[in-house]
């Protein structure tokens, strides 16, 4: 599954509503409502978990996946260390990570793209990504009908 900076993974683009993901993908295996009434969807097979924001009249804005297929410039990024992960984000113009540290996990992420490389044990677990937020202070969606 290719992630597409700035747009989505796969063929999810941020902005997309929850039928023009279950239009892609079906029912979603688990469906629930997070603290902030955000709608989330949960795929296992694709590994990824969806959020839909209640503030942006349900547009999808931000994906957790776990995929072993996943991908970023070609490259499989799931279970590998995390330095030659930053290394291979170096040689595409990625270089800048925020680094954050709780128990054995560490988020490594990356604002101008809005990911999240997260760790256990200096490997590659899960990966976040998020829709861009303009200098306005407004997401840029992606998704046009």
């Amino acid at each position: 599954m290719k992630i597409n900076l700035k747009n989505g993974i796969d063929k999810l683009v941020f902005g997309m509503k929850q039928s023009d993901v279950t239009a892609l993908y079906g029912q979603p295996n688990s469906n629930y409502n997070d603290e902030d009434d955000n709608v989330i969807f949960a795929y296992n097979a694709q590994k990824m978990r969806l959020t839909f924001y209640k503030d942006e009249d349900f547009k999808l804005g931000y994906i957790v996946a776990s995929s072993q297929d996943l991908e970023l410039f070609g490259i499989k990024i799931m279970d590998k260390n995390i330095n030659d992960v930053q290394s291979d984000m170096a040689k595409n113009g990625i270089a800048k990570f925020t680094q954050e540290a709780f128990d054995t996990f560490e988020n490594y992420f990356n604002e101008a793209n809005w990911i999240i490389f997260q760790t256990e044990f200096d490997e590659v677990v899960k990966f976040e990504i998020g829709a861009i937020i303009n200098d306005m202070d407004e997401f840029e969606w992606k998704f046009k009908k």
